[in-house]
């Protein structure tokens, strides 16, 4: 287990470096520069200014200077400053963003699993019952609705006019004069809809990837001989059966580490929540190349963590694995 691990995680290396390589071409070949974003609304401003402004940002060097440049930095986990005007480190703008995203995301993934799992075995122990059925159709809804649409839908009904919930930010104005526990009530308040927006949609999907896992095992001939024993059905479906009915959600569970930082842009746009996925945007949209590497290469570097600890999670979950491996 250990062998396999070293080797794990220097294979993450030449994986990390050639992402950053391609990832880096690629933003620098779309259209737009952030020269040009910056300029656009003062036509006023020569092509001297524009001059200065460019050697200022290292945009005058060759793509591969800028690099090369960019990876030394890197290694000193140095991210660089921002393109905006207030020109501040990235690491300290990740590092403001950075807890409220993760938080948001890290309730909204308890929520999924929480309530993915629970959904698929009972849709898989009462397949072509009503339930099954109902369950079907909350899928096929949870696929259908686009985000945004949810989002907006959300806001109209329960902020304007219910007026039950808040529709943007994380506080109110002034709410922290209010008291420890009137502060988190009134930011649990404001955390409702963007975590029932981020949750919807993974759960009608998790909770599909749970039945199919689970009508497969309960289907094997292990499970038929565990009936057969007379052991109760509680014990065979969460003893004998849920166990290896994980091992597709526990793949999912890797893959949805970097959604904790960057799968939240849609919802943190429309409900105005300062987080990583607000940042993001706002760093694309204004071409500002380190705000957006900086990003990217946090998500990727928790893509390959994922990954790792997805195949540990694996050799925990299955002995055969372990014992192949050893």
């Amino acid at each position: 287990m250990t062998t396999y691990l070293l080797k794990r995680i220097l294979l993450l290396i030449p994986l990390m470096f050639g992402i950053t390589l391609i990832t880096f071409a690629v933003i620098h070949l779309a259209p737009g520069e952030p020269v040009e974003m910056q300029m656009a609304m003062n036509p006023k401003v020569g092509k001297e200014a524009r001059d200065r402004l460019t050697k200022f940002y290292g945009l005058d060097k060759p793509l591969h200077e800028q690099y090369l440049s960019w990876v030394g930095k890197l290694a000193r986990l140095d991210l660089g400053r921002s393109f905006s005007p207030d020109g501040r480190p990235v690491k300290d703008k990740i590092k403001e963003r950075l807890p409220i995203t993760i938080s948001l995301n890290i309730i909204a993934l308890i929520l999924e699993f929480g309530l993915a799992i629970p959904i698929g075995i009972l849709a898989a122990t009462r397949r072509d019952t009503w339930l099954d059925k109902g369950i079907t159709v909350f899928v096929f809804v949870g696929f259908a609705v686009p985000t945004f649409w949810l989002a907006l839908l959300l806001m109209y009904l329960f902020g304007v006019r219910l007026g039950w919930l808040p529709i943007s930010g994380l506080h109110t104005l002034g709410s922290d004069s209010w008291g420890t526990l009137h502060y988190l009530w009134d930011m649990a308040k404001h955390l409702v809809m963007p975590v029932m927006v981020a949750s919807f949609g993974s759960l009608a999907g998790l909770s599909r990837y749970m039945r199919s896992a689970m009508l497969n095992v309960i289907s094997q001939d292990y499970i038929t001989t565990a009936r057969a024993k007379g052991l109760p059905e509680r014990i065979v479906i969460y003893k004998h059966a849920l166990r290896n009915a994980l091992l597709p959600l526990i793949t999912l569970l890797g893959f949805s580490i970097p959604g904790l930082i960057g799968g939240s842009v849609i919802f943190e746009t429309i409900y105005a929540i300062p987080g990583m996925g607000q940042l993001f945007y706002q760093g694309v949209m204004s071409r500002d190349y380190p705000v957006v590497m900086g990003i990217l290469v946090i998500g990727a570097f928790l893509t390959l963590l994922g990954n790792l600890i997805a195949d540990l999670c694996y050799a925990l979950a299955d002995p055969r694995i372990r014992h192949g491996e050893g």
